[in-house]
């Protein structure tokens, strides 16, 4: 069984890693200029950040690759054609030709996943230093163990869509809805709460209304950074006694020149309350999420093997 699962794999297996030799050997020339010289953050920035950006796009559409094109043919392309039968006669299980299955191709799916993340975490580690910016979702899903979780969690989401739905098509279609679905939803609402956020409380110093990005008509800011840490939510403009300052007050400062709102604000004695993951919880998110993924998965195996002992030939 093993024999047959990789033979009706190989082709896609062959594929798989002529583009991940590809990928690695622009992962290492990468790497290897981004340490090459004596760059500052700033210069790492202007000369990579680019192209880091495109290798993110291309780690982050790789669980969908695995998922359309792994995951998905896994048990509809034989449903479709009737050659499972010539295994279903025999003296195989439906549940072991499906837990062969998930398990050869799991693993394919594992070392890739695994392989471009390193490479990646490796290469722009530099860059990463400098922004700072480990909890975004293009980083978090694209470093360390979140790209193998995702890449196993969509194997397994198209596996199941294929054995449900018998087709490979429609079940492609599937597989990708539910993983932008997912992939939406858990980074925005999901993740934020994975812990408690802590608390801090921060004043509002004319530098840090400079380094805003959003000031508007009401007394609210956007755009607030600290150092490393993921800022969650950040409350309206406050008084030194905790309440919310008047529109008409800060009207005047955000009325008249933008460079002079800075200093007018300052001298107001403001402060905002901010809800952050700090940086130290970086791996513990990573972890947890991780497991999320991975229980998911499970539950989705669960589920096909649970449904392909009652399938009919």
């Amino acid at each position: 069984m093993i024999w047959l699962s990789w033979r009706q794999f190989r082709a896609q297996a062959l594929v798989a890693a002529f583009a991940l030799i590809l990928l690695a050997g622009c992962l290492v020339v990468l790497g290897r200029q981004i340490r090459g010289g004596d760059y500052s953050g700033a210069e790492l920035r202007e000369q990579f950040q680019g192209r880091v950006y495109l290798l993110d796009a291309v780690l982050l559409l790789t669980p969908a690759l695995i998922g359309l094109f792994w995951g998905a043919p896994l048990a509809a392309r034989e449903l479709e054609t009737g050659t499972h039968r010539l295994v279903w006669n025999q003296s195989i299980t439906r549940r072991r030709w499906l837990t062969v299955k998930l398990l050869l191709t799991g693993l394919a799916a594992v070392i890739t996943g695994a392989l471009v993340s390193a490479l990646l975490t490796w290469a722009a580690g530099p860059l990463d230093r400098f922004t700072g910016d480990r909890f975004s979702t293009i980083f978090f899903g694209t470093r360390n163990l979140a790209p193998v979780a995702y890449g196993v969690f969509a194997l397994v989401l198209g596996a199941v869509a294929g054995l449900l739905i018998r087709r490979t098509v429609p079940a492609m279609a599937v597989t990708l809805v539910v993983l932008v679905m997912t992939q939406a939803l858990i980074p925005n609402v999901i993740r934020p709460h994975l812990m408690a956020p802590e608390r801090l409380s921060v004043p509002i110093t004319a530098e840090v209304v400079r380094n805003l990005s959003f000031l508007g008509q009401h007394p609210e800011i956007s755009g607030l950074k600290m150092p490393g840490a993921w800022v969650i939510n950040t409350s309206e403009l406050r008084t030194a006694d905790g309440s919310r300052v008047s529109d008409d007050t800060y009207g005047v400062c955000v009325a008249g020149s933008l460079d002079k709102a800075p200093d007018c604000l300052a001298a107001l004695n403001l402060h905002v309350d901010v809800d952050y993951q700090p940086v130290s919880r970086y791996w513990t998110f990573q972890w947890l999420e991780s497991v999320l993924y991975l229980s998911l998965a499970l539950l989705l195996a669960a589920v096909g093997l649970w449904r392909i002992q009652g399938a009919a030939h």
